[in-house]
């Protein structure tokens, strides 16, 4: 179990880099305070993979906030029309920058106020295997206005949109709602 663990701990820290070396702010100085360095800043837009990490058929990578929408246009090739809400299409999913296809999954598009950080969110549900997974975590990376989520953060913004109450927004809860610290 804990070589599977390294593998996908792995994957993560290589995406967060990727991004690192794009010169992509993980945090932002608020404009009140001593300029302290604040690290969740809900206007960005966040991704991860938030199923279960270890052998699975299936995962599921989340993308929340205001640009939401322009990762899916970016990474399914949607020109006009966003799919229905709550609706699982089948897509191609590709690189933006490269157009080559990354995996065929399927994609579903949560509108604010009714998904479940209270925010615009989409899901992609793509095969679980660590070459599909990295190459979509770095896909997300390269979409201006996009940053990898940090632990709970995801529970933290469905808490702040009064999605959950305390005793959901649970230690546990937040730990399991990203796996990767």
């Amino acid at each position: 179990m804990l070589a599977v663990s390294t593998v996908f701990g792995g994957i993560y820290r290589a995406a967060f880099r990727a991004l690192q070396t794009r010169n992509i702010p993980l945090y932002r100085r608020l404009p009140f305070g001593d300029g302290v360095l604040a690290g969740l800043v809900d206007a960005d837009t966040i991704f991860a993979l938030s199923s279960g990490h270890g052998r699975c058929g299936v995962s599921v990578v989340r993308i929340s906030g205001p640009a939401a929408t322009t990762a899916l246009r970016c990474m399914v090739g949607l020109r006009n029309h966003l799919p229905p809400p709550r609706t699982a299409l089948l897509r191609s999913i590709t690189d933006p920058q490269s157009k080559e296809v990354l995996d065929r999954g399927l994609v579903l598009w949560f509108p604010a106020p009714h998904s479940f950080t209270g925010e615009d969110s989409v899901e992609f549900h793509i095969h679980g295997g660590p070459a599909v997974i990295t190459a979509v975590l770095q896909a997300l990376g390269s979409v201006p206005g996009l940053r990898p989520a940090e632990a709970g953060e995801f529970t933290r913004r469905a808490f702040h949109a009064g999605k959950l109450d305390l005793t959901e927004a649970s230690p546990r809860r937040a730990l399991n709602a990203h796996i990767f610290s």
